[in-house]
């Protein structure tokens, strides 16, 4: 895949995870108002009971001896009285009283008697009016009791708020810690696990390895009898969206048994020892529903290999978890009908002690599938949607190489997406070629390019596809196309017949000839270059470095490996190793492999200028070619591979 001119890539800043620490902060601050509401309510409620159940004195004025009492007393408005001394009086009126004019109306008086006044004149007025001497305090208020309720109420409620907190917390904690400790594993009925082999495609081998697994969960006892032992781990290992998820349900699904989910993740928790109780749980859920499967996700999150030195906090919880993991299926009894399995992308991080026979001992390898198998993958995955004619599931297979189950069943969603967007009735195979660009390359861009650029665009596509074409042993061409995408301007789309599981050498020198056809067909055209060949460059170069350094293809360095593995670290053992004069030579071998590559791409786009020039005025005029239309307008014949002969 050949990527057209004046490339543009966004460069992303480099991400950051920005923790601040207010986390906790937050919790405590939301905990804190919670309970200084809960203080408040409390008191609320406190002052509304006693002032419900035992009001305080009610409003009282203080009235002149004469007139005013004596006025009042001769209208009839005083009730009672109550005399607190010798001089002092206090009263309650029968309708309420403002004193003075311009005050709010009170229904309790206070007064003084003075000590001229004539007590028995006084009496017989009172008697006269009907006025009632109490011999308590007409307007006394709240008793002794109730004052001491009231000022240490309170309090009070303070100490039994935090009493009954701290005992809550006490049981919350041993709470917590057992529902903490609780798997949780989502289980799923046999009968409900609708998932079997048949849904599975592309990885037959797989399937068959598991096949004694499921066996041995429908007839155990054929194997007892013969003293046979199951294996009591399979591990599942391959690149992500291969499908081991869906063969681990699968097997549940064929042999109808319980099957307990879960993430390795979710065992690792922030205390201690609560990863290996869930451990615990889960492993007793499964015995006392058995035959069942345990289906552990990602186990390298918790099943990395252990260091030697010392480790603390998050390490200590995960190592617990391993070792408990460790435990449990080194504790199964031979007759325990309990079979685990795990998957992970990355086997070669796992921890000895999980592959060791009596664990994990089987190791089932998930590959991308090969042409056939990804053809097979698509069966399934259109099986639902109503194809057109046209729709060429083979041929869409040999267009997608390195594809996996979840990249496949990706493709086919979209095609159906864009042919419902499209208004079509059935989904078309330019519904299909379009999502597979749409994935691969980006969605299509609303720039409008100059015609000067657009036909530089249409030059270099057509290097890259000529280059294919002409050139022995190279990948057919799928598609081309100058419609702008998200990541280029262009693209040439080359893919093999067969699954190629090897490369040598004349096959990768035609890789770094392609690659060049789009900047060799600037210069033959245009006599000029551009920086639009970025992406062609940097590919190139890696597989002329990986050649001399890693795979012995040069004779000057020999079968020597002089690179890391990894070429994009060079801080890798083995990167240092190399001398000053050994990297020179490499350098040179690199620009040995790529210059005579350029002469003999130069030699053939200048002798099939013609050709060139076809194949460019036709994707000018369509904007894309199908492998077909490509062929036929470049006027060169399509070169079927041959048929491998029959053994």
């Amino acid at each position: 895949m050949a990527e057209a001119p004046h490339e543009r890539r966004p460069r992303m800043p480099p991400s950051r995870d920005e923790d601040r620490g207010g986390g906790g902060w937050r919790a405590f601050r939301g905990i804190g108002r919670r309970f200084w509401m809960l203080v408040a309510l409390l008191l609320v409620l406190n002052y509304v009971t006693v002032a419900l159940f035992a009001p305080g004195r009610e409003r009282s004025v203080t009235i002149p001896y004469n007139p005013t009492f004596i006025d009042q007393v001769r209208d009839g408005n005083v009730s009672k009285i109550s005399a607190t001394g010798e001089q002092s009086v206090s009263g309650e009126f029968k309708k309420e009283v403002r004193y003075p004019h311009d005050a709010e109306p009170a229904k309790n008086f206070e007064t003084t008697i003075p000590a001229f006044a004539n007590e028995v004149q006084l009496s017989s007025l009172l008697q006269n009016n009907d006025v009632v001497i109490e011999a308590e305090p007409v307007n006394e208020g709240r008793g002794f009791l109730l004052n001491l309720i009231l000022g240490f109420g309170p309090v009070i409620l303070l100490v039994a708020l935090f009493v009954w907190l701290s005992r809550r917390a006490a049981g919350g904690q041993m709470s917590a810690l057992g529902a903490f400790g609780r798997s949780s594993a989502r289980r799923i009925e046999g009968a409900q696990t609708k998932v079997t082999f048949a849904d599975v495609a592309g990885i037959d081998e797989s399937k068959r390895e598991l096949t004694e697994v499921v066996d041995f969960l429908k007839n155990p006892d054929r194997y007892r009898k013969l003293g046979g032992r199951i294996p009591r781990g399979v591990l599942l290992a391959g690149r992500p969206g291969t499908g081991k998820t869906l063969l681990a349900r699968a097997v549940a699904g064929e042999a109808g048994a319980p099957f307990f989910s879960v993430s390795a993740s979710e065992f690792v928790e922030a205390i201690v020892g609560i990863g290996a109780s869930r451990v615990r749980d889960l492993f007793k859920q499964a015995k006392e529903h058995q035959p069942a499967i345990i289906f552990i996700d990602e186990l390298d999150a918790i099943g990395r290999s252990r260091s030697s030195g010392t480790s603390f906090g998050g390490n200590d919880e995960r190592e617990q978890t391993l070792n408990q993991i460790l435990t449990e299926m080194d504790g199964f009894e031979s007759s325990a009908a309990v079979i685990v399995l795990a998957a992970t992308n990355r086997p070669e991080v796992l921890d000895a002690a999980l592959l060791r026979p009596g664990r994990f001992d089987r190791r089932v390898t998930v590959p991308p599938p090969d042409k056939e198998g990804r053809q097979e993958i698509l069966a399934v995955h259109t099986r639902s949607l109503p194809l057109a004619d046209d729709v060429d599931l083979e041929r869409l297979a040999a267009t997608t190489p390195g594809m996996v189950g979840a990249d496949l069943a990706n493709l086919s969603n979209e095609a159906a997406l864009l042919a419902a967007r499209r208004g079509h009735e059935r989904v078309t195979m330019a519904d299909f070629t379009d999502s597979l660009e749409k994935i691969v390359l980006g969605a299509p861009r609303g720039m409008v390019l100059s015609g000067e650029e657009k036909r530089r665009t249409a030059y270099h596509e057509s290097g890259h596809a000529l280059v294919g074409m002409l050139t022995p042993g190279a990948d057919p061409v799928r598609k081309v196309s100058i419609i702008p995408r998200t990541m280029s301007l262009g693209v040439t789309i080359s893919a093999p017949d067969e699954e190629r599981t090897s490369l040598d050498e004349e096959y990768l020198l035609t890789r770094i000839r392609v690659a060049l056809g789009g900047r060799v067909a600037e210069e033959v055209v245009y006599d000029s270059i551009s920086a639009g060949a970025e992406s062609d460059i940097q590919q190139l170069t890696a597989i002329a470095r990986q050649m001399v350094g890693r795979w012995g293809m040069s004779r000057t360095i020999g079968p020597i490996a002089v690179i890391p593995s990894d070429a994009q670290n060079p801080l890798l053992p083995g990167a240092a190793q190399v001398s000053e004069t050994t990297q020179r030579e490499i350098d040179e071998e690199v620009r040995r492999i790529v210059e005579e590559a350029h002469g003999a791409v130069t030699r053939l786009l200048t002798e099939h200028r013609e050709r060139l020039d076809s194949l460019t005025e036709a994707l000018l005029a369509a904007e894309t070619l199908d492998e077909d239309a490509a062929y036929e307008a470049a006027r060169v014949p399509r070169q079927r591979e041959p048929e491998p002969a029959s053994a």
